[in-house]
């Protein structure tokens, strides 16, 4: 079982029905409301992705890690629209399944392109948003496309193996922290799901991109980002930081895809000194 200062998977795991999707989440904390968004590399979840942030930051907020439809312990599903477009009125039902009327709203990779869709389809359901290597920002203009990372998470998504996802993963982190083999086993078990994996492979529809919207983003908005971004290189978080009117960049520097996992501590500091600024 895993255990962050004693806040376990297990004890925080709780699930709530929207519309036909039974839709999972981790809950810790009290005050308002932190919804964070996971990635969409296989095998990937919010308590995967945020498992070394959700201690911390519930010491301040009531946090709520979703897990995304095919994703977690959630609900499979064919999606037929760009993923961020879709995961975003769930997150939207899900807060008013809950009964949060507002809430900040925190995304990694295809979560971080969520919370970005979030802020232009319902910006009245948001406070503040934090954006970590989102997607959406088009290709980089030094990095030769598709990335590696993109063709190996391809790869993945079509036929998870245990070194597929030891390559993919060691992508997402910085050179030579690697993660562990019970790490890598549990992501592998997560992207193995039956009904996970063919709701993913019917899934065809790419994410868009949304520069275009930028410019109308009202949400004051933290951008983080990895210096050595293997997966969505740093030149990309420029676009969205002349594009958003009202942001700030933060770069870490020896880390790639994964800040929130990669520099914790700093990570969940920064985080709530940003999200308690201004109020």
């Amino acid at each position: 079982m895993s255990t962050v200062q004693g806040i376990t998977e297990a004890s925080t795991s709780k699930f709530v029905q929207v519309g036909d999707l039974k839709i999972h989440y981790n809950e810790a904390g009290t005050g308002d409301p932190l919804i964070v968004l996971h990635g969409g590399g296989p095998g990937a979840s919010g308590w995967g992705n945020f498992g070394r942030n959700i201690a911390s930051l519930s010491e301040e907020f009531r946090v709520l890690l979703i897990d995304h439809p095919n994703f977690g312990k959630s609900d499979a599903v064919v999606i037929k629209e760009p993923p961020p477009r879709f995961n975003a009125r769930v997150i939207k039902d899900t807060m008013e399944a809950l009964g949060i009327n507002k809430a900040h709203i925190m995304g990694n990779s295809m979560g971080g392109g969520t919370t970005l869709r979030m802020a232009i389809d319902w910006p009245e359901k948001m406070d503040k948003m934090v954006v970590v290597s989102p997607s959406g920002g088009g290709p980089s203009i030094f990095t030769p496309q598709p990335s590696e990372h993109r063709k190996v998470i391809a790869e993945v998504l079509k036929n998870p193996t245990a070194d597929g996802m030891r390559r993919l993963m060691n992508m997402v982190v910085y050179a030579g922290m690697e993660l562990s083999d019970e790490e890598i086993d549990i992501r592998l078990t997560a992207a193995l799901q039956p009904d996970h994996l063919k709701g993913r492979q019917g899934s065809t529809v790419p994410a868009e991109e949304i520069l275009d919207d930028l410019p109308n983003i009202k949400t004051e908005t933290l951008i983080v980002w990895g210096r050595d971004d293997r997966a969505v290189p740093l030149d990309v978080s420029l676009r969205f930081l002349w594009g958003i009117p009202n942001s700030r960049l933060h770069v870490f520097s020896k880390c790639s895809h994964w800040p929130q996992f990669e520099h914790a501590a700093e990570f969940n500091n920064l985080v709530k000194d940003f999200l308690n600024s201004y109020r």
